[in-house]
């Protein structure tokens, strides 16, 4: 069976194509950035190893679509004899609320769910949602399927997803947690089930998320019990950009020195805070921060810190909510490559039964892997997520 994921954003079309009967080989993969701004790119690699890169005339999702299609089946570099191969398209969805808590056929009902669920995402249900209408435009007859990055976290108790706010907000405006990266966490934990030999249903598991955009899941028996995203992705941990955690009060008072608006201030949250802000050297790549810190500058230096700060203190505080833990697991951009952000994450929590293995963590490598000492009471794995692969898998099941 072969599956097209599509994960459409707000000005870029991001597609992998799997045949899932031949070892869930990945066909062609790439990447259509800039949609309705000049210079307008798209990058296609196949598994052949060619690749394409270049201008392309796309205005919208649909104009994408038809492009990637057409790439599917070029003479040259194309994977697809017909694109009646392509039996089900899967695509990763931000927000469903409560209203949609696993993957789903996207018939007219299920889209319009997706339309009312954008109350809570603005910024990206409704760019799902085009790239869904355009995938039905130049692929009819094909099933869509939408997973979703909210649906992991539906297992999460009312202790775990209500705010100390009056009740009514949530009874009528659907204000509590939700948290996101919600396929990358399942996918993760279940992977790191199988590399330790255990049944996930047996287990109890924190998986950190660490990217651009981070955030944390604690997991026992394989359902998600808490994650440090809210109602938004900006709750939770620092992040590139994001603040994380921080008093609304503080807020309420930089709105009134800066005479910010709600939109600027939201703004300032999601876009000019986080290690951006903390580190002040105009980027909010790890990589570029920690090279910095290296160099001496002493706010990058300090910026890392209270980045592996804020992360640590989550898994303590998902270890009470666990009652224990068996894996720790690091995943995404830095949680996958940074050794010395997971170095200084787990550093002093020896005691708490998460030993490191300076050598085995200084190892960089694409395959799940064991960082922690043959002693280690509590395990701590490197897995690098593949979200697009969880969709396929997903949107199979359901179609198949």
């Amino acid at each position: 069976m072969v599956i097209l994921v599509i994960n459409a954003g707000s000005s870029s079309v991001k597609f992998t194509i799997f045949d899932m009967a031949n070892q869930k080989k990945v066909l062609a993969s790439g990447l259509i950035e800039r949609i309705g701004i000049e210079g307008t790119t798209m990058k296609y690699a196949n598994h052949r190893g060619e690749e394409v890169k270049g201008e392309v005339p796309v205005k919208n999702p649909q104009d994408a679509v038809k492009i990637i299609s057409e790439r599917l089946l070029d003479s040259k570099v194309g994977v697809l004899k017909s694109l009646s191969d392509i039996k089900a398209i899967g695509h990763r969805i931000v927000q469903g609320m409560e209203k949609i808590q696993e993957p789903i056929l996207l018939n007219a009902e299920a889209k319009n769910i997706v339309r009312e669920c954008a109350v809570l995402a603005p910024l990206h249900n409704p760019h799902n949602l085009m790239g869904i209408e355009a995938c039905e435009a130049v692929l009819p007859g094909v099933p869509n399927v939408g997973v979703f990055d909210t649906a992991f976290h539906a297992t999460m108790p009312p202790e775990a997803y209500l705010y100390g706010l009056p009740y009514k907000y949530y009874e009528n405006n659907h204000i509590r947690r939700y948290g996101f990266h919600g396929t990358s966490h399942a996918y993760v934990a279940k992977a790191a089930a199988a590399l330790d030999g255990r049944p996930l249903d047996k287990l109890k598991i924190i998986t950190a998320h660490l990217g651009n955009g981070a955030s944390l899941a604690a997991v026992k028996n394989g359902q998600c019990q808490d994650t440090s995203m809210g109602v938004t992705p900006l709750e939770g941990v620092i992040m590139g950009t994001r603040s994380g955690d921080v008093d609304p009060s503080a807020i309420f008072q930089i709105m009134k020195w800066e005479n910010l608006t709600p939109d600027e201030a939201d703004s300032l949250l999601n876009k000019k805070s986080g290690i951006l802000g903390l580190a002040n050297i105009g980027s909010s790549d790890l990589r570029d921060v920690e090279a910095e810190a290296d160099k001496g500058n002493k706010l990058c230096a300090q910026a890392l810190k209270v980045y592996a700060y804020r992360v640590k203190k989550y898994i303590g505080a998902y270890m009470a909510v666990l009652g224990g833990l068996d894996i720790l697991v690091f995943t995404a951009g830095a949680g996958e490559n940074s050794s010395t952000m997971r170095a200084a994450i787990v550093a002093g929590l020896e005691g708490i039964g998460l030993k490191l293995d300076a050598s085995k963590n200084s190892v960089r490598s694409p395959e799940p892997r064991v960082i922690s000492t043959d002693d280690s009471p509590i395990k701590i794995h490197v897995i690098p997520t593949n979200e697009e692969l969880a969709i396929a898998e997903a949107t199979a099941k359901l179609v198949g």
